[in-house]
Protein backbone atom coordinates (compact mmCIF):
# COMPACT_ATOMS: atom_id res chain seq x y z
CA UNK A 1 0.00 0.00 0.00
CA UNK A 2 1.19 3.28 -0.97
CA UNK A 3 1.88 6.24 2.22
CA UNK A 4 -0.30 7.91 0.06
CA UNK A 5 -3.13 5.82 0.17
CA UNK A 6 -2.78 4.36 3.76
CA UNK A 7 -2.73 8.03 5.29
CA UNK A 8 -6.41 8.18 4.41
CA UNK A 9 -6.75 5.78 7.32
CA UNK A 10 -5.65 8.26 9.73
CA UNK A 11 -7.68 11.48 11.08
CA UNK A 12 -5.11 13.51 13.11
CA UNK A 13 -5.69 16.65 13.16
CA UNK A 14 -2.84 19.19 11.83
CA UNK A 15 0.73 18.86 13.67
CA UNK A 16 0.53 16.39 15.91
CA UNK A 17 4.47 15.58 15.91
CA UNK A 18 4.43 13.49 19.15
CA UNK A 19 4.20 9.39 18.07
CA UNK A 20 7.65 9.01 20.56
CA UNK A 21 4.90 9.63 22.97
CA UNK A 22 2.01 7.62 21.62
CA UNK A 23 0.66 6.60 18.35
CA UNK A 24 -2.61 7.30 16.38
CA UNK A 25 -4.53 4.59 16.12
CA UNK A 26 -5.44 3.67 12.37
CA UNK A 27 -9.33 3.55 11.53
CA UNK A 28 -9.29 -0.21 11.24
CA UNK A 29 -8.21 -0.89 14.30
CA UNK A 30 -10.10 1.97 16.30
CA UNK A 31 -13.19 0.66 14.47
CA UNK A 32 -12.89 -2.69 15.01
CA UNK A 33 -11.84 -1.41 19.02
CA UNK A 34 -15.59 0.25 19.35
CA UNK A 35 -17.10 -2.50 17.90
CA UNK A 36 -15.75 -4.77 20.72
CA UNK A 37 -16.51 -2.46 23.56
CA UNK A 38 -19.98 -2.16 22.20
CA UNK A 39 -20.38 -5.88 22.08
CA UNK A 40 -19.22 -6.07 25.60
CA UNK A 41 -21.44 -3.21 26.64
CA UNK A 42 -24.24 -5.22 26.08
CA UNK A 43 -23.08 -8.46 26.15
CA UNK A 44 -23.71 -9.35 22.91
CA UNK A 45 -20.48 -11.72 22.03
CA UNK A 46 -18.25 -14.22 24.19
CA UNK A 47 -14.86 -13.43 24.96
CA UNK A 48 -12.79 -15.57 22.91
CA UNK A 49 -13.17 -13.82 19.61
CA UNK A 50 -11.30 -10.85 21.41
CA UNK A 51 -9.23 -13.01 23.08
CA UNK A 52 -8.10 -14.51 19.61
CA UNK A 53 -6.69 -11.33 18.58
CA UNK A 54 -3.57 -12.31 20.05
CA UNK A 55 -2.77 -14.90 17.77
CA UNK A 56 -3.24 -12.47 15.04
CA UNK A 57 -1.07 -9.70 16.71
CA UNK A 58 1.84 -12.23 17.80
CA UNK A 59 2.29 -13.46 14.36
CA UNK A 60 2.20 -9.78 12.95
CA UNK A 61 5.09 -9.12 15.11
CA UNK A 62 7.14 -11.94 14.08
CA UNK A 63 6.99 -11.31 10.82
CA UNK A 64 7.71 -7.63 11.50
CA UNK A 65 10.93 -8.40 13.29
CA UNK A 66 11.91 -11.74 11.12
CA UNK A 67 11.52 -14.08 13.85
CA UNK A 68 8.75 -17.17 14.51
CA UNK A 69 5.98 -16.37 16.89
CA UNK A 70 6.73 -19.83 18.61
CA UNK A 71 9.49 -17.30 20.48
CA UNK A 72 7.00 -14.31 21.18
CA UNK A 73 5.35 -13.73 24.20
CA UNK A 74 2.61 -11.27 24.83
CA UNK A 75 2.02 -8.90 27.61
CA UNK A 76 1.37 -5.27 28.90
CA UNK A 77 4.44 -3.32 29.26
CA UNK A 78 8.18 -3.78 28.44
CA UNK A 79 8.98 -4.08 32.49
CA UNK A 80 6.73 -7.10 32.72
CA UNK A 81 8.33 -8.61 30.20
CA UNK A 82 12.22 -8.27 30.82
CA UNK A 83 10.93 -9.32 34.91
CA UNK A 84 11.55 -13.11 34.28
CA UNK A 85 15.20 -12.13 32.35
CA UNK A 86 16.13 -9.39 35.41
CA UNK A 87 14.55 -12.58 38.00
CA UNK A 88 16.79 -14.50 36.03
CA UNK A 89 20.41 -13.24 36.42
CA UNK A 90 22.60 -14.71 39.53
CA UNK A 91 24.51 -12.59 41.74
CA UNK A 92 27.09 -10.64 40.82
CA UNK A 93 25.43 -10.53 37.21
CA UNK A 94 27.27 -7.43 35.03
CA UNK A 95 24.83 -5.35 33.07
CA UNK A 96 25.87 -2.56 30.58
CA UNK A 97 23.31 0.32 29.22
CA UNK A 98 23.28 3.31 28.01
CA UNK A 99 23.84 6.47 30.98
CA UNK A 100 20.36 7.68 29.34
CA UNK A 101 18.60 4.71 29.00
CA UNK A 102 14.97 4.54 29.68
CA UNK A 103 14.12 3.27 32.68
CA UNK A 104 11.73 0.26 32.14
CA UNK A 105 15.07 -0.85 30.59
CA UNK A 106 17.01 0.21 33.28
CA UNK A 107 15.34 -0.26 36.57
CA UNK A 108 14.57 -4.12 36.31
CA UNK A 109 18.07 -4.75 36.34
CA UNK A 110 18.80 -1.70 39.06
CA UNK A 111 16.18 -4.37 41.44
CA UNK A 112 17.88 -7.70 40.68
CA UNK A 113 19.32 -8.93 43.81
CA UNK A 114 23.23 -8.76 43.66
CA UNK A 115 23.14 -7.57 39.76
CA UNK A 116 25.84 -4.66 38.82
CA UNK A 117 24.53 -1.99 36.49
CA UNK A 118 27.28 -0.13 34.86
CA UNK A 119 26.03 2.87 32.53
CA UNK A 120 28.16 4.52 29.78
CA UNK A 121 27.82 6.93 27.18
CA UNK A 122 25.15 5.53 24.37
CA UNK A 123 28.10 6.34 21.76
CA UNK A 124 30.37 4.25 23.37
CA UNK A 125 28.50 1.08 24.26
CA UNK A 126 29.66 -1.08 22.24
CA UNK A 127 33.34 -0.48 23.36
CA UNK A 128 32.35 -0.71 26.85
CA UNK A 129 31.73 -4.70 26.17
CA UNK A 130 34.49 -6.72 27.76
CA UNK A 131 35.09 -10.12 29.21
CA UNK A 132 33.36 -8.47 32.41
CA UNK A 133 29.99 -8.18 30.59
CA UNK A 134 27.49 -10.32 31.25
CA UNK A 135 24.28 -8.84 29.72
CA UNK A 136 24.37 -5.45 27.61
CA UNK A 137 20.57 -3.23 27.55
CA UNK A 138 20.05 -0.61 25.43
CA UNK A 139 17.09 0.90 23.45
CA UNK A 140 18.00 0.36 19.51
CA UNK A 141 16.56 4.22 19.33
CA UNK A 142 16.73 6.37 22.40
CA UNK A 143 13.43 8.12 23.54
CA UNK A 144 15.33 11.10 24.68
CA UNK A 145 16.97 12.03 21.34
CA UNK A 146 16.31 9.78 19.06
CA UNK A 147 19.47 8.86 18.35
CA UNK A 148 19.71 5.32 16.41
CA UNK A 149 22.06 2.60 18.40
CA UNK A 150 24.51 0.82 15.84
CA UNK A 151 22.84 -2.64 16.76
CA UNK A 152 25.75 -4.28 14.41
CA UNK A 153 28.47 -2.98 16.64
CA UNK A 154 26.87 -3.58 20.07
CA UNK A 155 25.89 -7.06 19.38
CA UNK A 156 29.36 -8.55 17.69
CA UNK A 157 30.68 -7.10 20.58
CA UNK A 158 28.23 -8.75 23.02
CA UNK A 159 28.88 -12.25 21.26
CA UNK A 160 32.80 -11.56 20.94
CA UNK A 161 32.21 -11.61 25.05
CA UNK A 162 29.63 -13.60 25.84
CA UNK A 163 27.43 -11.31 26.74
CA UNK A 164 23.71 -11.47 26.74
CA UNK A 165 21.94 -8.61 24.18
CA UNK A 166 18.55 -7.20 25.38
CA UNK A 167 16.73 -4.83 23.27
CA UNK A 168 13.85 -1.85 23.93
CA UNK A 169 12.73 -1.63 20.63
CA UNK A 170 9.57 0.18 21.57
CA UNK A 171 10.69 3.75 19.52
CA UNK A 172 11.95 1.51 16.81
CA UNK A 173 9.55 -1.26 15.65
CA UNK A 174 6.86 0.18 13.13
CA UNK A 175 9.55 2.14 11.51
CA UNK A 176 12.73 0.74 11.29
CA UNK A 177 13.07 -2.62 9.74
CA UNK A 178 15.24 -4.99 12.25
CA UNK A 179 15.87 -8.43 12.84
CA UNK A 180 15.22 -9.18 16.45
CA UNK A 181 16.51 -12.58 16.70
CA UNK A 182 20.10 -11.33 16.62
CA UNK A 183 19.10 -10.65 20.41
CA UNK A 184 18.61 -13.01 22.81
CA UNK A 185 15.74 -10.61 23.95
CA UNK A 186 13.75 -7.78 22.17
CA UNK A 187 10.48 -5.89 24.16
CA UNK A 188 7.99 -3.48 22.55
CA UNK A 189 5.46 -1.82 23.59
CA UNK A 190 2.87 -1.39 21.09
CA UNK A 191 1.11 2.01 21.62
CA UNK A 192 3.95 4.19 20.19
CA UNK A 193 5.38 3.56 16.28
CA UNK A 194 2.93 0.12 16.24
CA UNK A 195 0.00 2.63 16.87
CA UNK A 196 -2.09 -0.02 19.01
CA UNK A 197 -3.86 0.85 22.43
CA UNK A 198 -1.99 1.47 25.48
CA UNK A 199 -1.83 -2.31 27.57
CA UNK A 200 -0.56 -4.30 24.26
CA UNK A 201 3.36 -5.76 24.09
CA UNK A 202 5.77 -8.11 22.97
CA UNK A 203 8.73 -9.82 24.04
CA UNK A 204 11.08 -11.71 21.85
CA UNK A 205 12.82 -14.55 23.82
CA UNK A 206 15.40 -16.27 22.58
CA UNK A 207 14.87 -20.49 22.41
CA UNK A 208 18.46 -20.60 24.80
CA UNK A 209 17.55 -17.54 26.65
CA UNK A 210 13.94 -19.25 27.61
CA UNK A 211 15.78 -22.42 29.12
CA UNK A 212 17.30 -20.19 31.82
CA UNK A 213 13.64 -18.19 33.13
CA UNK A 214 11.36 -19.28 34.84
CA UNK A 215 7.02 -17.68 33.90
CA UNK A 216 6.78 -16.46 37.89
CA UNK A 217 3.33 -14.44 36.41
CA UNK A 218 2.07 -17.86 34.19
CA UNK A 219 -1.54 -18.64 34.22
CA UNK A 220 -3.95 -20.43 32.44
CA UNK A 221 -2.87 -18.26 28.89
CA UNK A 222 0.84 -19.82 29.62
CA UNK A 223 -0.98 -23.38 28.93
CA UNK A 224 -0.04 -24.99 26.66
CA UNK A 225 -3.76 -25.76 25.94
CA UNK A 226 -5.01 -22.20 26.96
CA UNK A 227 -8.63 -23.67 27.06
CA UNK A 228 -7.39 -27.03 29.04
CA UNK A 229 -5.59 -24.62 31.77
CA UNK A 230 -8.41 -23.64 33.37
CA UNK A 231 -8.43 -25.25 37.13
CA UNK A 232 -6.24 -27.50 38.66
CA UNK A 233 -2.99 -29.65 38.71
CA UNK A 234 -0.85 -30.83 36.73
CA UNK A 235 1.06 -28.18 35.48
CA UNK A 236 1.14 -27.65 31.81
CA UNK A 237 2.99 -24.73 30.54
CA UNK A 238 2.99 -23.81 26.48
CA UNK A 239 6.18 -25.24 25.34
CA UNK A 240 6.64 -21.97 23.09
CA UNK A 241 7.54 -18.53 24.62
CA UNK A 242 3.69 -18.41 25.37
CA UNK A 243 4.74 -19.89 28.84
CA UNK A 244 5.66 -15.97 29.46
CA UNK A 245 2.05 -15.04 28.62
CA UNK A 246 0.11 -13.28 30.66
CA UNK A 247 -3.91 -13.10 30.42
CA UNK A 248 -4.65 -10.08 28.04
CA UNK A 249 -6.51 -7.18 28.23
CA UNK A 250 -8.97 -8.24 25.74
CA UNK A 251 -9.61 -4.77 24.05
CA UNK A 252 -5.75 -3.56 23.61
CA UNK A 253 -5.57 -6.59 21.68
CA UNK A 254 -8.92 -6.44 19.61
CA UNK A 255 -7.23 -3.12 18.02
CA UNK A 256 -3.67 -4.32 18.26
CA UNK A 257 -3.86 -6.76 15.98
CA UNK A 258 -5.23 -4.92 12.94
CA UNK A 259 -2.97 -2.34 13.21
CA UNK A 260 0.22 -4.43 12.89
CA UNK A 261 -1.25 -5.59 9.96
CA UNK A 262 -1.70 -2.53 8.32
CA UNK A 263 2.10 -1.63 9.36
CA UNK A 264 3.15 -4.88 7.33
CA UNK A 265 0.44 -3.84 4.33
CA UNK A 266 2.49 -0.24 3.75
CA UNK A 267 6.22 -1.71 4.35
CA UNK A 268 8.03 -0.92 7.79
CA UNK A 269 11.07 0.33 4.82
CA UNK A 270 8.19 2.61 3.06
CA UNK A 271 7.20 4.10 6.58
CA UNK A 272 10.76 4.36 7.09
CA UNK A 273 12.20 6.51 4.40
CA UNK A 274 9.01 8.42 5.10
CA UNK A 275 9.61 9.32 8.49
CA UNK A 276 13.26 10.15 8.29
CA UNK A 277 12.05 12.36 5.04
CA UNK A 278 10.00 14.29 7.31
CA UNK A 279 12.09 14.43 9.94
CA UNK A 280 15.19 15.99 7.68
CA UNK A 281 12.40 18.18 5.70
CA UNK A 282 12.14 19.52 9.61
CA UNK A 283 15.98 19.77 10.77
CA UNK A 284 16.64 21.58 7.45
CA UNK A 285 14.11 23.93 8.00
CA UNK A 286 15.81 24.95 11.46
CA UNK A 287 19.78 24.76 9.93
CA UNK A 288 20.37 21.61 10.97
CA UNK A 289 22.10 18.77 9.08
CA UNK A 290 19.73 16.03 7.94
CA UNK A 291 20.05 12.77 10.37
CA UNK A 292 18.76 9.34 10.12
CA UNK A 293 15.38 9.13 12.97
CA UNK A 294 12.24 9.58 13.06
CA UNK A 295 12.48 11.49 16.14
CA UNK A 296 14.70 14.85 16.58
CA UNK A 297 15.03 17.02 19.48
CA UNK A 298 16.28 21.02 19.36
CA UNK A 299 16.49 23.58 21.21
CA UNK A 300 14.33 26.75 20.35
CA UNK A 301 13.57 29.70 22.47
CA UNK A 302 9.91 29.57 23.34
CA UNK A 303 9.35 26.59 21.92
CA UNK A 304 6.03 26.05 23.99
CA UNK A 305 4.55 29.22 23.56
CA UNK A 306 5.29 29.14 20.04
CA UNK A 307 3.87 25.50 19.44
CA UNK A 308 0.91 26.12 21.87
CA UNK A 309 -0.51 29.20 19.85
CA UNK A 310 -0.51 27.12 16.62
CA UNK A 311 -1.63 23.97 17.71
CA UNK A 312 1.63 21.71 17.00
CA UNK A 313 1.69 19.23 19.44
CA UNK A 314 4.89 17.87 20.29
CA UNK A 315 6.67 16.93 23.40
CA UNK A 316 8.62 20.14 24.80
CA UNK A 317 10.70 19.76 27.91
CA UNK A 318 12.44 22.93 29.46
CA UNK A 319 12.18 25.00 25.74
CA UNK A 320 13.88 21.53 23.90
CA UNK A 321 11.06 20.46 21.53
CA UNK A 322 11.12 16.65 20.28
CA UNK A 323 9.44 15.81 17.12
CA UNK A 324 8.09 12.66 15.91
CA UNK A 325 7.18 11.59 12.52
CA UNK A 326 5.36 8.73 11.56
CA UNK A 327 3.03 7.53 8.18
CA UNK A 328 0.31 9.75 9.13
CA UNK A 329 2.75 12.92 9.28
CA UNK A 330 2.53 15.09 6.64
CA UNK A 331 4.73 17.88 4.48
CA UNK A 332 2.46 20.33 5.97
CA UNK A 333 2.74 19.29 9.59
CA UNK A 334 6.32 19.85 9.31
CA UNK A 335 5.86 23.52 8.17
CA UNK A 336 3.18 24.18 10.05
CA UNK A 337 5.58 23.44 13.08
CA UNK A 338 8.78 25.20 11.27
CA UNK A 339 6.43 28.29 10.91
CA UNK A 340 5.33 28.11 14.93
CA UNK A 341 9.18 28.05 15.81
CA UNK A 342 10.37 30.44 13.88
CA UNK A 343 7.56 32.46 12.38
CA UNK A 344 6.19 33.07 8.81
CA UNK A 345 9.89 34.72 7.35
CA UNK A 346 11.64 30.90 7.67
CA UNK A 347 10.20 30.09 4.30
CA UNK A 348 12.14 32.78 2.31
CA UNK A 349 15.72 31.72 4.38
CA UNK A 350 17.25 29.74 7.50
CA UNK A 351 16.42 29.80 10.92
CA UNK A 352 18.52 32.78 11.44
CA UNK A 353 16.67 34.84 8.89
CA UNK A 354 13.84 34.28 10.72
CA UNK A 355 15.71 35.71 13.66
CA UNK A 356 15.50 31.88 16.16
CA UNK A 357 18.21 30.24 17.10
CA UNK A 358 18.02 26.39 16.86
CA UNK A 359 20.42 23.66 18.35
CA UNK A 360 20.19 20.03 18.04
CA UNK A 361 19.98 19.03 21.94
CA UNK A 362 18.85 16.11 23.89
CA UNK A 363 15.46 15.99 25.55
CA UNK A 364 15.49 15.24 29.59
CA UNK A 365 12.53 13.51 30.39
CA UNK A 366 11.15 11.36 27.82
CA UNK A 367 7.53 10.32 28.06
CA UNK A 368 6.22 7.24 29.80
CA UNK A 369 6.26 3.55 28.19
Amino acid sequence: MEISSAQKLWDPLPGWLNTASYGLPPRPAFDVTQAALEGWRVGRTSWEPWGESTVRARAAFARLVNVHPDNVAIGSTVSQLLAPVAAALPAGTRVVAPEIEFTSNLFPWLVAPGVEVRTVPADRLADSIDARTDLVAFSLVQSADGAVADYDAVVAAARAHGALVVVDATQACGWLPFDAGRADAVVVGAYKWLMSPRGSAFAYLAPELRERLTPYAAGWCAGEDVHDSYYGPPLRLASSARRFDISPAWFSWVGTAPALELVEEIGVEAIHAHNVALANRFLTGLGQPPGNSAIVTVDVPGAEERLARTGVRAAVRAGRVRASFHVYSTDADVDLALEALLGEGWRGGSARDAGTSARVAPESSPGDR
